[in-house]
């Protein structure tokens, strides 16, 4: 450890010469790191505002009860009392006529004016559970045992469909990051066997003087390193230029829940610099491994 602290400077030169043998093929490797890490930010970026979308529909996730037409308004009560009971509901409370008409009415907008045409109010009071979508199948079930329920309208479709974008986007996010990891180990090690092969002479050379393996390679690791860091680098940047465009330009809308720029934006940076290494130190590794079997 203390040698190779010692020729950190011998390494780095090495690595620098290394690079600039062969500018054109290192400069679209820095490219393609660039691409590929910039799109898995925006990708990443994509899946925790969806995500969080998804989630704060899911937290609204409702289902509306209607109970029988000769149910008074204190049996009412203790219904959606007894509802609120039920594991897995968040809030329950009673809706009534009028509400239930004024609410068509904002629906309707200025279609609204087709509700005159009834003489009475043709809304009926109900309901309104708020749940956890988790919990849905067993709410469901518990209520068809409580007494006074005439009908129940759980939205079980759009629900599922909701919970299933969400576990769709995990998925995806998840494949994006293997595929993003295993183009970028093999793009790195191709690199490095090219100098490694490149270098054959140089390196036959510090055999013979008894150069340990892990000096003659360190500045093929280096390299890999380095190109990775700083493709991280400029797409760190490209991404907090297009999320500071994005959210300029979507504002705060109180229909999409964004999370905070300036979180999503650090935890980003600290991710992608993260693979970057990672990934970098991988794909020197393999290359090194691969040039020394071929």
């Amino acid at each position: 450890m203390k040698n190779t602290l010692y020729n950190i400077g011998y390494f780095l030169k090495e690595a620098r010469t290394i690079i600039l043998l062969n500018p054109l093929s290192n400069a679209f490797s820095l490219l393609s790191a660039v691409l590929i890490f910039f799109i898995l930010a925006i990708v990443i970026s994509g899946w925790c505002i969806s995500n969080q979308v998804v989630a704060a529909i899911q937290e609204e996730a409702e289902i509306n009860v209607y109970f029988k037409g000769d149910l008074g308004n204190i049996d009412a009560i203790k219904l959606t009392e007894g509802i609120k009971g039920i594991a897995g509901v968040r809030e329950a409370r009673l809706v009534g006529e009028d509400e239930a008409y004024g609410r068509m009415e904002k629906i309707l907008g200025k279609e609204s004016r087709v509700l005159e045409f009834f003489n009475e109010n043709p809304f009926s009071p109900f309901i309104e559970v708020n749940i956890n979508i988790e919990g849905m199948e067993h709410i469901i079930k518990e209520l068809s045992r409580m007494e006074g329920i005439e009908h129940v309208r759980d939205n079980r479709e759009v629900l599922e469909r909701l919970r299933g974008i969400s576990e769709a986007l995990e998925i995806l996010g998840y494949l994006i990051l293997i595929a993003v990891g295993i183009t970028t180990i093999v793009i790195i090690a191709h690199i490095i066997r090219m100098g490694i092969y490149d270098n054959r002479e140089q390196i036959n050379t510090l055999r013979l003087m008894g150069a340990p393996e892990i000096f003659i390679a360190f500045p093929y690791l280096l390299e890999g390193l380095i190109i990775t860091l700083a493709g991280s680098v400029i797409a760190s940047a490209l991404v907090v230029s297009a999320l500071k465009y994005l959210y300029t330009q979507i504002g705060p809308l109180p229909f999409i829940p964004l999370p905070p720029r300036e979180s999503l934006t650090v935890n980003l940076i600290a991710l992608i610099m993260s693979l970057g290494a990672v990934l970098g130190i991988s794909g020197s590794f393999f290359g090194i491994s691969s040039a020394k079997r071929g």
